[in-house]
């Protein structure tokens, strides 16, 4: 059966590939000094890992990440990423900043900073303050909300009510481990369809939530949070990374052999329908063309068939990439400056 990726195009075509989650502030996580201690379970990965980056995070530090993200996603056939970002120490501004390094690299974003309360009620203000103003001033986004856990229900609260008001949906992490698993009772009375639900591994079967599920199959195995088993959800289920790359083909045969070892009568053909609601999530996305180094780009075969990628993407009609190189960056000037700027990150976290 041939994938449905829509009319007009050739067997070794798609439409722009989207990743529906999204950190790419994580682009120069790689390498950065270990924890103090190894953590025992997955908030002490949020504490001792993710938090220690994201509070070492600087307008700098985020332009190159994003740049870098930006460019690994292009290179691999995805020109839409729905991002969730966090950096405590530096808030003001730091969409646009996001936003306009996907710009010059040629993709497509769609941004929303992550509130909380984990720096006290101030810091969840500063937070909600700059959704605003993005949105406000015409950026593409959401209104980001880092968990129901790490949040006061006034929070939550002001966060729907900021996005119902702008007309977005809350970009959320729900019940991702044991420790969320209240969300559901939380979220009930103020989740909407356009909310995106991140995770859902702890929810039970009828969580009762509105929204789209985001299935990030890499990232709960790598902090063993559990299988979400997406295909349980009435919801839409889409496909992201939670931060690792975007490589969504990668990500979707994970998604497939996850589902698979679940149940042994599991068809490629589910995986990729979640991969394909990322064009429902970001409808600008079908109209961008992916010409691939594979013949024919069928789920069953795609499922089987490792290091296929882009040979050309046109992103709203533009050749941002020929011959797997971007025209409109240097990739090896981001790489070398990402490069650096990730030496400086780290000396941070290791000084904090």
């Amino acid at each position: 059966m041939a994938a449905d990726v829509g009319p007009g195009l050739a067997p070794n075509q798609t439409p722009g590939l989207v990743c529906a989650h999204h950190h790419l502030y994580s682009a120069l996580a790689r390498g950065m000094p270990a924890p103090p201690r190894t953590p025992s379970g997955f908030v002490e990965i949020l504490e001792l890992v993710w938090w220690r980056l994201d509070r070492a995070l600087d307008l700098e530090s985020i332009r190159w990440s994003a740049m870098l993200g930006a460019l690994e996603a292009l290179e691999r056939g995805c020109t839409a990423v729905i991002d969730h970002h966090e950096s405590p120490e530096a808030i003001e501004g730091s969409l646009t900043v996001i936003a306009d390094a996907c710009a010059e690299v040629g993709i497509r974003v769609n941004c929303a900073y992550g509130i909380t309360d984990r720096h006290g009620a101030d810091g969840a203000l500063r937070g909600l303050a700059e959704n605003e103003r993005f949105l406000r001033d015409g950026g593409r986004g959401m209104v980001g909300v880092h968990a129901a856990f790490t949040c006061t229900d006034g929070t939550l609260e002001a966060a729907a009510g900021l996005a119902a008001e702008l007309g977005v949906g809350v970009h959320v992490h729900v019940a991702e481990g044991p420790g969320d698993a209240d969300a559901m009772d939380r979220f009930r009375d103020l989740a909407s369809d356009d909310w995106m639900l991140v995770h859902g591994v702890h929810l039970p079967d009828d969580h009762g939530l509105a929204g789209t599920m985001v299935h990030n199959p890499r990232s709960n195995m790598n902090n063993a949070v559990g299988y979400a088993r997406p295909a349980r959800f009435a919801n839409p289920v889409a496909l992201g990374s939670d931060g690792i790359g975007a490589d969504m083909l990668d990500e979707f045969r994970l998604a497939y052999v996850r589902h698979r070892e679940d149940d042994v009568t599991a068809s490629p053909e589910v995986a990729w329908g979640w991969l394909a609601t990322g064009w429902d999530l970001f409808p600008e996305a079908r109209s961008d063309r992916v010409t691939w180094s594979y013949a024919d780009m069928d789920p069953w075969c795609l499922a089987f068939t490792t290091g296929v990628g882009p040979l050309t993407v046109e992103v709203d009609g533009e050749p941002v990439l020929v011959d797997g190189r971007p025209t409109r960056v240097d990739p090896d000037e981001i790489r070398a400056r990402a490069a650096e700027e990730a030496v400086r990150l780290h000396r941070r976290i290791e000084d904090a």
